[in-house]
């Protein structure tokens, strides 16, 4: 008996006492999410989720907010990014106001030599209380000439910048009026805190794939956020405009918005929505598409099979065309889940490989 009730003992020590049990590490990749799937280097997968939760949060503020850099049709920038700032403190104003002051100067000094020039070509004959005269209006003159160079000299003396005044006071006064605002600030934050502390709040979490090279972020999408696919494909343009390096351990970024199970029957049923969206029936611009097909820890299936559901869930009026397509079809098997995805212009985005776009070779 006493045995027993040291085993029991032992036994409660270690239950979780009427709480839930804190899973560790990801959660596995079910069927029924929205995403994004990443090729990594191998044995950098929790890097690479890292890195990729970052990339596609500032590539999602940018088509919220409005922040991303704007593209003509021809892949052109609109607005460049590099600009000539002028001040108004430049030295070429100092140079100009230097070069005005020596032109007055230069100018009064022809001046007085024409007056002294018209005097002496007068009358031959000069008495001596006129050449009296005429020197004494010389001293004036220099005189005079003296003392409005000492005045602009004490002009310039005074137009000295004023020394700065120490910033306690401009500090202090704008601490009483930000108060309010800096405490609203703070409790922003602290709830900004709390939703990401939370993880039914999570916007991007990572999920566990169970294979090596792989990444997946799921995305919970709300209403007005935009699709897995517009937020990949204005980073690939972004990428391929700019020639930014964004990422060190992320290969290939692909939008996933279908889930389900890898069989015939749950593929034509997950992927109408889909095919709805981006492949109308009725449409007076048919689109040219192709299926790329990828599988990871998965033998089982049969290639063509997969391939061959899907191009035929595809309506009439669109055509199969594996050379140009306009749209491709992602089916990426990973175990026991099928990710569906749509890509545009992915032979000429380097396939969606961040690496590639980024390099300057």
């Amino acid at each position: 008996m006493a045995t027993g009730d040291q085993s029991k003992k032992r036994k409660q020590r270690y239950l979780p006492q009427n709480r839930p049990a804190k899973k560790k590490g990801a959660y596995p990749l079910k069927p029924g999410v929205q995403g994004f799937f990443i090729s990594c280097d191998g044995g950098r997968e929790y890097q690479a989720s890292q890195e990729a939760i970052n990339v596609i949060d500032s590539f999602f503020e940018e088509l919220m907010h409005g922040t991303g850099l704007k593209m003509n049709s021809s892949g052109v920038l609109e607005n460049p990014i590099n600009k000539k700032v002028t001040f108004s403190y430049s030295e070429d104003e100092d140079e100009e106001e230097d070069d005005e002051g020596s032109n007055d100067k230069e100018e009064e000094n022809k001046e007085v030599g024409d007056k002294e020039e018209v005097s002496e070509g007068g009358n031959k004959q000069v008495d001596e209380k006129e050449l009296t005269s005429e020197g004494s209006c010389k001293v004036k003159q220099t005189e005079k000439d003296e003392e409005k160079e000492e005045e602009k000299q004490e002009n310039v003396v005074e137009e000295e910048p004023p020394k700065k005044k120490p910033c306690v006071e401009e500090a202090t006064a704008s601490a009483k009026v930000n108060g309010n605002a800096e405490k609203s600030i703070d409790k922003l934050i602290d709830a900004e805190l709390k939703e990401l502390g939370d993880k039914s709040k999570r916007r991007f979490m990572k999920l566990d794939p169970g294979c090596n090279g792989i990444v997946f972020i799921q995305m919970k999408r709300r209403d007005g956020d935009p699709s897995p696919k517009d937020i990949v494909q204005h980073a690939m343009t972004s990428a391929a405009a700019t020639k930014k390096h964004m990422s060190r351990f992320i290969l290939r970024i692909l939008p996933i918005e279908v889930a389900c199970y890898p069989s015939e029957e749950e593929i034509s049923r997950a992927i109408k929505p889909l095919v709805e969206h981006y492949f109308p029936v009725e449409t007076d611009n048919p689109r040219k598409f192709a299926v790329l097909y990828g599988a990871r820890a998965n033998t089982g299936l049969d290639r063509m099979k997969i391939i061959n559901t899907v191009a035929k869930s595809i309506p009439a009026p669109h055509k199969v065309d594996l050379n140009n397509p306009e749209m491709s079809i992602v089916v990426e098997i990973v175990k026991t889940v099928c990710l569906i995805g749509v890509v545009e212009k992915y032979k000429e985005l380097a396939k969606y490989n961040l690496r590639q776009l980024t390099s300057t070779k």
